[in-house]
């Protein structure tokens, strides 16, 4: 792994000359192995940090102050890296065992929520504590992208080759949890729940479609023929009218309305698409266009791109921090 110093544009040993914006998007490459924080009213690279071997996801803490940094290697590698987003620096990676693979995260509760894609598990691990402290097999294969409850009572994750999606949820006591297995279409990767928390869709790399499933039955009620082989990732607009969908398969970047079903634009990007990251506020989507190494700055009003951020070549995760 290489060493880890952060590296601070316009810094001189660490002390920045311009303090970093209250709320930052941030954007990993894989192929520099770095993290850029990214002033998103600028558009301007704040930071850049290095994260260690084939980089994926990224989660911010709930208090902005850290990121958090999935090392994936397909199931080589099995560290987190640490970025100190205030103390401008690099922290230890956290060694995760055997526990390979790690690729979604979720930071709920003070902890921070992993895949272990070799391992077929998921797991959190405790900062404060300094270690992981749940593990649970899913007994899938590729366990790969993850959602928790803000209660932590419910975690749901997509396993792309047995073409699953697996709710884990807690049961009357502190020792159980229940597993539903929901086979859903193939190569299943990239999901959401709407806001409204009512359905979850799952869009399928494999065949083009998106799975629909009831939150209530834990069932699929629909599969949308969406055209979106290759697809990466899936998100919902803050207002749940719309339905963002990026492929490493196409040059297009799919919009579906939610109510209707119906698409409403393909978004030229280039060669392909995968991160997304929906600000706050709903005014604007990031993409990661992996294959022509930009983000692409998508306005939601108009749905059309309105700016791109150079900020490494093959972008892939981002995330969206906000200083407390």
């Amino acid at each position: 792994m290489k060493a880890a110093i952060l590296i601070f544009l316009g810094t001189v040993f660490g002390a920045s000359i311009f303090p970093a914006p209250a709320e930052t998007l941030l954007v990993l490459s894989k192929r520099e192995h770095t993290l850029a924080v990214v002033d998103p009213s600028t558009l301007k690279i704040v930071a850049k940090a290095p994260v260690g071997e084939d980089p994926h996801e990224v989660i911010a803490s709930a208090d902005g102050k850290f990121a958090y940094v999935s090392n994936y290697g397909g199931g080589r590698y099995n560290t987190l890296a640490v970025i100190d987003l205030v103390g401008h620096r690099a922290l230890p990676p956290v060694d995760l065992g055997g526990l390979r693979g790690p690729h979604g995260l979720a930071f709920v509760g003070g902890k921070v929520w992993f895949t272990a894609e070799a391992a077929k598990a998921v797991a959190s691990y405790d900062p404060e504590k300094k270690n992981v402290d749940w593990i649970m097999g899913t007994g899938q294969n590729r366990t790969h992208m993850l959602l928790v409850s803000e209660d932590m009572r419910r975690v749901i994750t997509t396993n792309i080759s047995s073409a699953t999606v697996t709710f884990i949820e807690k049961g009357a006591t502190a020792r159980d949890w229940n597993e539903t297995v929901v086979p859903v279409g193939k190569g299943a990767e990239g999901f959401d729940i709407t806001p409204d928390g009512q359905e979850l869709w799952t869009a399928n790399a494999g065949d083009g479609t998106v799975s629909v499933i009831d939150m209530a039955s834990r069932k699929v009620v629909e599969t949308l023929s969406a055209n979106v082989r290759g697809a990466n990732r899936l998100k919902f607009t803050p207002d749940g009218k719309l339905a963002l969908i990026s492929t490493l398969g196409g040059p297009d970047v799919v919009i579906l309305d939610v109510k209707t079903r119906k698409e409403v634009k393909r978004l030229k990007t280039g060669r392909g698409a995968a991160g997304i990251q929906i600000q706050p506020d709903g005014a604007r989507a990031f993409i990661s266009c992996t294959p022509d190494n930009y983000v692409a700055v998508v306005d939601l009003k108009t749905l059309e791109i309105a700016g791109r951020i150079d900020a490494g070549e093959e972008p892939d995760g981002l995330a969206w921090a906000v200083r407390q």
